[in-house]
């Protein structure tokens, strides 16, 4: 279960000393979520293929588990797993990102769904993220992108079950069928 603290801002989320749980600041609530096992599966299978993509070519960009990426004044968000493109790729001990990541992945946790297809669904899409996938780990992916790098929301809705395959025009030649996203 996602606990709530009292609302607080971005400035004073990033203060804080990091915590041996996952976290995230959402419309000014501190949520903590502890995931379980399949969001775990998930989440080592989708950054799995992610690396080995990105490696098997050059410059393919860079993709990782969560860091915090401020939003608003009342944002931050830790998503399971992020990519940029190779022009935005981190160097040695850069310490963040500029901007939001290209593509965000979210993996269901019980505790965090309802945020991840409302609140930060939309935040994600107001503040100009190109793609979120959503993982449900039930067997399912949504899909949402914008039909080009310039539209203003997410055009296009993807509903992929188990024996469809995953593809993104951000990922050239990247394919992942959507069952090996669930495999332990």
């Amino acid at each position: 279960m996602a606990l709530a603290h009292p609302r607080m801002t971005a400035d004073e989320y990033l203060a804080l000393p990091e915590a041996p749980f996952k976290h995230q600041l959402i419309d000014g609530e501190l949520i903590v979520n502890e995931p379980r096992l399949p969001h775990q599966i998930a989440v080592k299978n989708l950054l799995l293929a992610l690396t080995e993509w990105s490696r098997a070519a050059p410059s393919r960009g860079f993709a990782s588990i969560p860091a915090d990426f401020r939003i608003d004044d009342h944002n931050v968000f830790a998503p399971d797993l992020w990519w940029v493109a190779e022009e935005r790729r981190p160097t040695r001990g850069q310490q963040a990102i500029e901007g939001l990541p290209d593509l965000v992945i979210e993996v269901r946790s019980p505790s965090t769904w309802r945020y991840d297809v409302g609140r930060k669904k939309r935040r994600y899409e107001e503040s100009g993220v190109a793609e979120l996938w959503l993982v449900d780990p039930a067997g399912v992916v949504l899909v949402f992108r914008r039909s080009s790098p310039s539209g203003a929301t997410f055009a296009v809705e993807l509903e992929l079950d188990e024996q469809a395959v995953l593809t993104s025009p951000l990922l050239s030649g990247f394919e992942l069928p959507v069952g090996d996203i669930f495999e332990p």
